[in-house]
């Protein structure tokens, strides 16, 4: 058998003669219901039956500093039920009076721990850190028979007073249990029909763990401070009952010696002490928890009071840098206003201008105009073209005239320019000082309670560029004086504007003329470029849909390959669950991995083909997108030359008005 067949056949047996040795070893039965005094219920501990009215329970005086819980599932063969013992720890200065549920059977009983009535004395002892329970029982026997120690040592037994014993004053043997401890209990208990003695089981009692004490003394031969703890002892080569193992395992000692009864591993007191350190690093923890709760409470609210009076102060500075902002954002919107309006007087002033010079500035108007326009074209009908040489000797002819009157143009210009750009850098610093007012209100008006609040781990840092409160109130001064400053050179340039007159240009009518000659030229040859451009975007567009098609259908089909592959890999894998021997590689085995690889060499070859396919797509693609462009370019040429220029030199001047008349 495999090593994983034999561990799990040790554990079995282990489990059951764990089970076999609790039920045997020392049995607690419950008091029966009719044995019970008022408010009290318990657990009978010994191997007597229980109803024996004899025996007695002896109460006394409980050691609340030093009380040790102990808990567990114990198990009578009556019935076959099973019954939990709970016992509630009792913390220093803690009243304990609980009240437990037990299951039995089907239903529940109750389990009254009463302080007035305890169990037992117990106490704490503490050697070499373990804690020790010691049970005390008042016996009938002579006090010579009781050890120095307080534990109650079998009649007869060996001890220092074993001499001075009257051999004719035996202790009665219906207060003696198993171990030689003497009960009573605290009243007459009568027995009634439902617990009949003769219906007890008998045989050996069951121990519990908690009960160290009560367990025989340790060898009279056993030093001061030698380890008391029982090891377990050399056993022999082959085990009392069946083998569960090979002839080998017993004979060569490479395995555990393994029974039908058990399985050694510790010994008894190890296991106690096991359990002793146990409850004791219980205790030792729970002071730990108790102290980190008070303490973290503590804190908790130090900590929320500062936290909250650093909020309050922060809130008030808020508020008054938010009136700050608020007061010269006001002052920004009166100068951006009356900086538009003087752009508007400006402006009105220019429009003057060029009325004035009439016709001289109706031909240079309408030449800027179209060489402006068709600077607009994309770039490959970006060309120096015939329609522009004419239209630049039309500017060229118009310039002989407008020398004063440019001249003041461009004064006006550039200072419609200045004017502009310090309203726009007002409106900047006016758009700041809004933003900024308005986080700055947000953040007033945020809580503990906010639901747009987030943690930001970068926040505490001190950004780059930022300024002090003495340089952000200069910076805003200044850009109003150089407001007032612009403000008044524009009005300066208005009142010598309305001084300047022109005299009229003369005839441009033939140079007109050959302007739109050559555009209506160039327009034919754009429009015949676009139409060829369309039919071959209709031709590629087909094609484009027939390659999609194509990926879809390759693609449908590599997924069609993932199902076989799922199968075979799913059998493979089931496959690798067979158990030892019968994992072996077989035909079918090879089979699968074959087929395995078949597909992957399928799917592979699917998709070089998607590739392909895919790669003639990006290609049919990036053609449509320059046809599009192309076709886009024409159209965007058509629409200047055609709709822009050609309309606006249907509105050049004549002959009479290019005189000024």
């Amino acid at each position: 058998m495999g090593p994983w067949v034999e561990y799990c056949l040790v554990v079995a047996v282990f489990l059951r003669v764990l089970c076999r040795w609790a039920l045997t070893a020392r049995r607690v039965y419950p008091i029966p219901w009719g044995h019970r005094r008022k408010g009290w219920t318990g657990w009978r501990v010994g191997g007597q039956s229980p109803g024996n009215t004899e025996s007695r329970w002896e109460a006394k005086e409980m050691s609340r500093q030093h009380e040790v819980a102990v808990g567990g599932w114990v198990t009578t063969e009556l019935e076959s039920r099973f019954h939990r013992v709970i016992y509630p720890p009792l913390l220093p200065g803690l009243v304990q009076s609980e009240k437990r549920e037990l299951p039995i059977g089907s239903g529940k009983r109750e389990c009254y721990w009463p302080p007035s009535e305890p169990i037992g004395r117990r106490e704490l002892i503490t050697e070499q850190r373990t804690p020790r329970v010691n049970f005390k029982f008042e016996c009938e026997c002579p006090q010579e028979h009781q050890h120095t120690t307080g534990q109650i040592l079998p009649h007869k037994s060996s001890c220092p007073h074993e001499s001075s014993c009257p051999p004719e004053s035996p202790c009665p043997p219906e207060h003696q249990n198993v171990y030689g401890g003497y009960i009573k209990a605290p009243g007459p208990l009568e027995p009634i029909a439902e617990y009949p003695p003769s219906t007890y089981p008998k045989g050996h009692p069951c121990y519990i763990s908690d009960l160290k004490d009560c367990a025989p003394p340790p060898a009279s031969g056993t030093e001061e401070g030698q380890d008391t703890v029982e090891r377990m002892g050399p056993i022999g080569p082959w085990a009392t009952g069946r083998v569960d193992w090979g002839p080998l395992s017993g004979l060569t000692g490479t395995r555990p010696v393994v029974d039908r009864y058990s399985i050694t591993r510790f010994s008894e007191g190890e296991w106690r002490k096991m359990n002793a350190e146990l409850v004791s690093g219980a205790g030792q923890e729970q002071y730990r928890a108790n102290l980190l709760d008070f303490n973290s409470r503590r804190c908790a609210e130090q900590m929320a009071a500062h936290t909250d009076k650093d909020q309050l102060t922060n809130t008030r500075r808020l508020e008054q840098r938010a009136h700050d902002v608020h007061r010269w954002k006001c002052e920004l919107e009166r100068a951006i206003n009356l900086m538009g309006e003087e752009l508007n007087l400006l402006e009105h002033q220019r429009q003057r201008l060029k009325t004035a010079m009439g016709v001289l500035r109706m031909p240079e108007s309408i030449a800027g105009e179209c060489l402006e326009r068709r600077t607009a074209r994309l770039e490959p009908d970006l060309v120096r073209d015939h329609v522009e040489e004419e239209l630049i000797k039309e500017i060229a002819l118009i310039n002989e005239v407008r020398d004063l009157m440019s001249r003041m143009l461009t004064q006006m210009e550039e200072q419609q320019k200045i004017n502009k750009a310090v309203k726009q850098r007002l409106e900047m610093d006016w758009s700041d000082k809004k933003e900024a007012y308005e986080i700055e209100t947000t953040n007033i008006g945020l809580k503990n309670t906010s639901p747009t609040i987030l943690f930001h781990p970068g926040a505490t840092r001190f950004a780059d560029g930022q300024s002090t409160p003495e340089t952000w109130e200069f910076l805003t001064r200044e850009n109003l004086d150089l407001l007032e400053t612009e403000r008044k050179k524009s009005k300066d340039l208005r009142h010598i504007l309305e001084v300047m007159l022109t005299d009229i240009s003369r005839d441009l009518r033939v140079q007109s003329d050959r302007v739109e000659t050559s555009l209506a030229c160039r327009i034919v040859e754009t429009d015949e470029a676009r139409r060829r451009f369309e039919n071959d975007l209709l031709q590629t567009l087909r094609r484009i849909a027939d390659t999609e098609k194509l990926i879809l259908d390759l693609k449908s089909a590599i997924r069609a390959q993932d199902f076989p592959m799922k199968v075979a890999q799913t059998r493979l894998n089931n496959r690798m669950g067979r158990p030892r021997a019968e994992n072996c590689r077989d035909v079918p085995q090879f089979g699968l991995v074959d087929e395995v690889k078949s597909l992957s060499e399928s799917v592979s070859a699917l998709l070089g083909q998607l590739k392909q396919a895919e790669e003639t797509l990006a290609a049919l693609l990036k053609i449509r997108s320059d046809l599009e462009k192309g076709i886009m370019v024409k159209r965007k040429t058509l629409s200047i030359d055609k709709d822009r220029c050609q309309e606006i030199r249907s509105h050049y001047p004549s002959s009479v008005a290019l005189t000024g008349y």
